[in-house]
């Protein structure tokens, strides 16, 4: 898994290529919880995870992504899932995050 963060349209975007998974969940959470600092030390109202290139998400990278949008909320910042594949659209489905998060594109 590799990622990426940057800053576009008043907000912190994180771009993940590969596979969050018992390898890379860790690496996951840390960018996440760099992305949701980087939001509230610069002020910006919302994280956006591109998972357009992202092939296969484990049980632990959503716990992973529970984790970010508690410290989103309390920080006041929305975390957006943006851009699913198909595999991370069913993914999100079966999980019910579909329901927690707000999913773009």
């Amino acid at each position: 898994m590799e990622y990426s963060l940057a800053v576009q349209d008043d907000a912190v975007h994180v771009h993940v290529d590969g596979r969050v998974d018992e390898a890379t969940w860790e690496a996951f959470g840390a960018a996440l919880n760099e992305a949701v600092t980087q939001a509230g030390k610069s002020g910006h109202p919302t994280v956006v995870i591109d998972l357009s290139e992202l092939d296969y998400m484990s049980s632990r990278g959503l716990r992973v992504l529970t984790v970010a949008k508690r410290q989103a909320d309390e920080a006041a910042i929305t975390i957006v899932l943006a851009s699913p594949n198909e595999v991370m659209r069913e993914i999100l489905a079966i999980s019910r995050y579909d329901k927690l998060f707000t999913i773009t594109g």
